[in-house]
């Protein structure tokens, strides 16, 4: 209560402008900028196609997945969230995807949401994904969440309306339980949904006002089109990149240069292969 939460820490000495925005545009749906790029694919399959020598088998979502981790660690100001007109530093990094457990009309979904410190490189990122994904794809298994959603499935639609509108009301004065935090995937730093595997292009998702979700990406699958490259109008093989955000959180300008840090992963993957330190290291030996 008052600016204190267990999920992040308050913003201080924020210029008048960012203190004033949240007062204005009250909710996300207010504040939601929108963003798309095709991506060309060229670099991560050649990439891809290197690693698969090796004996590593990765995929776009491996890649994609962990320049996010990565561009939002070295890009902390996207890691913020607004809440009750006042703008918070997430303590950690979470990112939280959207599961089929089968390719068909009906079949159950799952959430999953994973902790990163921003330091894991690719590898490990993948790892954890993978286990995870695995893991909860299994029919019979059934994470905190969906046991909480099974709970609540049961229970009268009006007392449900009357539990979720409380759930707001503690989440807005910063004391909703920490255990309710931390199986929220709307508690998150950023969802990431792969459309493409379901054989369409990216979509536009909107932020939830629930929760502190901030940054949403979708994938789409790949396709054909022409894009503008080292100045030039080539058409390439691509994917498409969906994105809404929080304007509340950030400038236009912090937005696109964090664009830019993601683009250059998605170009140069093996960067993703060193840690921040180590990275870091090698820029100060440059």
């Amino acid at each position: 209560m008052f600016g204190f939460r267990s999920d992040g820490k308050k913003v201080k000495n924020a210029s008048l402008l960012f203190r004033i925005m949240p007062h204005i545009m009250k909710t996300r749906e207010d504040s939601q900028v929108y963003f798309s790029q095709d991506v060309p694919i060229k670099y991560m399959d050649a990439y891809i196609d290197k690693k698969a020598e090796e004996g590593i088998k990765l995929s776009y979502m491996h890649i994609i997945y962990a320049a996010i981790v990565r561009t939002i660690a070295e890009r902390p100001w996207l890691n913020r969230f607004v809440m009750d007109g006042r703008t918070y530093n997430r303590n950690s990094i979470f990112i939280s995807l959207t599961i089929k457990k089968t390719l068909e009309d009906g079949a159950p979904e799952t959430v999953i949401k994973l902790e990163f410190t921003g330091k894991e490189n690719i590898f490990e990122i993948k790892e954890k994904l993978e286990q995870s994904i695995i893991k909860n794809k299994d029919i019979k298994m059934k994470n905190s969440m969906d046991k909480l959603v099974i709970a609540l499935e049961k229970t009268p639609n009006f007392i449900l309306k009357l539990v979720v509108g409380f759930f707001k009301i503690l989440d807005k004065y910063g004391i909703l339980p920490k255990k309710i935090i931390e199986l929220s995937p709307f508690h998150t730093s950023a969802f990431l949904t792969n459309v493409g595997s379901l054989g369409i292009d990216a979509i536009y998702h909107h932020l939830y006002n629930f929760g502190t979700t901030s940054l949403f990406f979708a994938m789409g699958k790949k396709k054909k089109d022409f894009i503008h490259e080292d100045e030039e109008i080539v058409e390439e093989k691509c994917i498409s990149i969906a994105f809404v955000g929080d304007e509340r959180i950030c400038d236009g300008y912090y937005y696109a240069n964090s664009f830019k840090l993601f683009n250059r992963y998605i170009k140069k993957p093996e960067l993703l292969e060193k840690s921040v330190e180590e990275e870091e290291k090698t820029c100060q030996t440059v």
